[in-house]
């Protein structure tokens, strides 16, 4: 994954060095980055008596992060802990009794299945494994980089219908009917476990999982975060920054895991009808209070048409800019008040 592109920027660390450490209300900004979590950079940036007491923060959310990181790793088992690569390895076989809060992420990737007509799809997982390794050894060898094989996308499709994901909600199990269907998160995980783990972090903080930002609230002085849109065509530059005081910012676009085959760019938003990466925008932001939807909105709205994308956007409360191919960009009617600059 690359991550300097995939990271929303905030425009903090774009303000000269005596600026980060005058504070707000007698207590001084701080920042603590990691880099294990979820295959990206996390960053959680607030305001603190102490640099002590800010770390002890910053440690709690990571530690809270670690165990959601773990609990939706589709390629690593834990000790004690039936994990989402435990329910893709009984595929077929017998229900696997799970952690509430795995059974909560796919009620709500089940949702967004319904609501998207499909387009977003966590039971993809075999088809998105194929992509995957197709890019991982593009990346790795790019002079025989490579499509994934079309037979093999089409067989892996045939085993993507949510409806054989049966979840029981009372002894919280999960069962895939389809013994060749895998599951695949991705779509919406990093934003729902940024979401969860905010609700009960301090007030006063902004964390960023890569690119999934979320605020628990404004400055100890009152004023907003300020958070950077990074421009798709790459670098250190802004379409523009957003004003946040709570809620999410989750941008999703073609410029964040890609690999090239034979001159052409191919990206990680696969299209479930086409089984092919969507070309429909360059990018998609999305502006909403609950940060698990704002991950799932993102990546429904890079799919849709801008038609369908805003009637989902009125269903779920939420504000989009979608930037085209050629770069014009396009704000649903209340996306523009969080605009700054």
């Amino acid at each position: 994954m690359n991550r300097t592109r995939l990271r929303a920027l905030l425009l903090a660390a774009l303000v000269p060095a005596v600026l980060l450490l005058s504070g707000c209300a007698g207590q001084q900004r701080y920042e603590a980055s990691f880099l294990t979590l979820f295959d990206t950079v996390t960053t959680v940036v607030g305001y603190a008596d102490s640099e002590e007491a800010f770390q002890a923060e910053a440690q709690s959310i990571r530690e809270a992060l670690l165990e959601y990181h773990q609990l939706f790793d589709i390629y690593h088992t834990y000790p004690g802990m039936n994990n989402l690569k435990t329910v893709n390895d009984h595929a077929g076989k017998e229900p696997v009794k799970t952690d509430r809060r795995l059974i909560e992420l796919l009620l709500l990737c089940r949702e967004l299945y319904e609501q998207t007509d499909g387009r977003v799809n966590a039971a993809m997982g075999s088809v998105l494994s194929l992509w995957h390794e197709a890019r991982t050894d593009g990346l790795a060898d790019p002079a025989h980089a490579a499509l994934p094989d079309a037979e093999a996308l089409r067989e892996a499709a045939a085993h993507m219908d949510f409806d054989d994901v049966v979840i029981d909600e009372e002894a919280s199990t999960v069962w895939l009917r389809d013994p060749a269907m895998r599951l695949d998160v991705g779509a919406v995980a990093k934003g729902y476990a940024v979401g969860e783990v905010c609700k009960t972090a301090p007030a006063g903080l902004l964390v960023s999982v890569g690119g999934n930002v979320c605020a628990t609230g404004g400055k100890p002085d009152g004023g907003a975060w300020v958070v950077g849109i990074q421009s798709p065509d790459g670098g250190d530059n802004y379409l523009h920054t957003l004003q946040l005081t709570e809620g999410a910012v989750v941008t999703s676009g073609d410029y964040q895991r890609y690999y090239t085959v034979d001159g052409v760019r191919y990206h990680h938003i696969i299209d479930p009808e086409t089984l092919m990466p969507a070309g429909s925008w360059r990018c998609v932001t999305v502006l909403c209070a609950d940060s698990g939807i704002a991950d799932g909105l993102s990546t429904a709205l890079f799919l849709l048409s801008r038609e369908a994308g805003q009637a989902l956007l009125e269903r779920y409360g939420a504000e989009a800019m979608w930037v085209t191919p050629d770069g014009e960009e396009l704000f649903s009617p209340g996306f523009g008040q969080a605009v700054r600059s």
